[in-house]
């Protein structure tokens, strides 16, 4: 890309020089072409031709000739001398210098302006190299937190519930909450509530829980991989306190009315950081009562079966 440069600077310092004899050898031409035009016969030769005797023919004051003694045939020839042009002035050498330096630096801002076009034809490329590399980091980083939310809550406890017969009382059941995970999970609160309605469908749409007593002892159970605990029971015994009158109790025997008990269980993942927010697991069961045989299945619509 010099080279070039520096040729075309070569060629155009050589351009004014050789237009310098040019004009030499115009201005010489005209010069002896001077004299040559000096010699052509002029009007000094024309009084002497005067001076010879001639018959004046009768002239006519309204014709107009060009012979100065009236009309003739021939037509004395008109000599024009041109000025000749000037010679053109000499190119100083300053002019020159200061010609060369505008070119030289018109070529070198031209050489710039190619230069950082490239330049920026280069970042633009890598602009978008980069840009490109961020967006996969992105993907990648965003990749890598939900693998690691899958690990967590793959490793989190889980608590469920389930019923169980009671080993010791006939016709009685046991809630049981139980550790699916592979976290020990410590539970820190239990609410259980007992509601009687004619069907689930006449149960409230959110579960209502009464306030925590004051006074009761903070719930602290440590469940690990694997270990169960019961956290409600129920008999037929139970119906008779629950309803009051015989006439509550004759509604539950021949099943226009029906008990329900639901709760939750609120526990937290021993391996995690003390500021995340606990997990809470809701359930919800329907009593059944036979005339010797009793039961207690899970029911509930989904608000009281939930698993945080």
């Amino acid at each position: 890309m010099i080279l070039k440069v520096l040729a075309v600077f070569a060629i155009l310092l050589a351009i004014p020089q050789a237009q310098s004899p040019v004009t030499g050898q115009t201005s010489d031409r005209s010069s002896t072409a001077r004299p040559a035009q000096t010699k052509a016969p002029s009007s000094a030769a024309l009084p002497v031709a005067a001076k010879t005797p001639a018959a004046t023919p009768p002239t006519n004051p309204a014709l107009k000739t060009d012979c100065p003694n009236g009309p003739c045939d021939y037509q004395p020839p008109h000599i024009t001398i041109a000025t000749p042009a000037p010679a053109p002035a000499p190119w100083p050498l300053q002019d020159r210098i200061a010609w060369g330096a505008d070119v030289l630096l018109a070529l070198l801002g031209y050489a710039g302006i190619m230069m950082a076009l490239s330049l920026l034809k280069k970042i633009e490329r890598q602009s978008k190299y980069i840009e490109t590399a961020a967006t996969a980091a992105a993907e990648s980083a965003q990749a890598a937190l939900l693998h690691s939310q899958f690990i967590l809550h793959a490793e989190r406890p889980w608590v469920l519930i389930t019923v169980a017969p009671s080993p010791s009382v006939e016709n009685g059941f046991m809630v049981i909450a139980t550790n699916r995970g592979r976290s020990p999970a410590r539970v820190v609160a239990l609410a259980n509530e007992t509601r009687v309605a004619a069907s689930e469908a006449t149960l409230t749409g959110i579960p209502e829980y009464s306030p925590e007593d004051p006074e009761m002892p903070p719930v602290s159970i440590i469940l690990l991989p694997g270990e169960f605990t019961s956290i409600r029971s129920f008999c037929r015994d139970d119906v008779k306190v629950l309803c009051k009158s015989e006439e509550a109790l004759q509604r539950i025997v021949n099943w226009e009315e029906r008990i329900f008990l639901y709760g939750k269980v609120t526990y937290r993942n021993l391996l995690a950081p003390t500021e995340e927010p606990p997990h809470e697991t809701a359930w919800c069961c329907r009593y059944i009562h036979g005339r010797q045989k009793s039961g207690l299945v899970i029911a509930g619509t989904q608000e009281y079966n939930l698993h945080t």
